[in-house]
């Protein structure tokens, strides 16, 4: 049974937006490669937030995913604003996951 709280919430919508990302850097612009490294960093982070078994935790799964945002920002090729608010919420998820930042109701 999953416990719905606003840290997995935060980091269920931005794991699915970078799935989101990814897929339309896949189907359109921007590099393939990128984008399947990013389908399945960020798909394998949202299956960690339900399931036990995934073989590296989601901390570092976050991380992978933000770093594939990152580099596809970098070089310009994220121009959708979908990636902006994937990182962006997933920075917030790792702060606060980490334990770097307290908030009652949070965490």
């Amino acid at each position: 049974m999953v416990a719905i709280s606003w840290l997995l919430l935060i980091g269920a919508v931005g794991g699915v937006l970078a799935v989101i990302d990814g897929i339309m850097r896949v189907r359109g612009r921007g590099t393939s490669i990128l984008g399947v490294v990013e389908i399945i960093a960020a798909a394998l982070f949202v299956l960690a937030l339900f399931l036990t078994g995934i073989p590296f935790g989601a901390v570092t799964l976050a991380i992978v995913t933000l770093i594939v945002l990152l580099i596809a920002a970098i070089t310009g090729r994220a121009r959708y604003t979908i990636a902006i608010v994937a990182g962006i919420l997933l920075v917030i998820w790792l702060v606060l996951a980490l334990g770097w930042l307290h908030i009652p109701g949070i965490n």
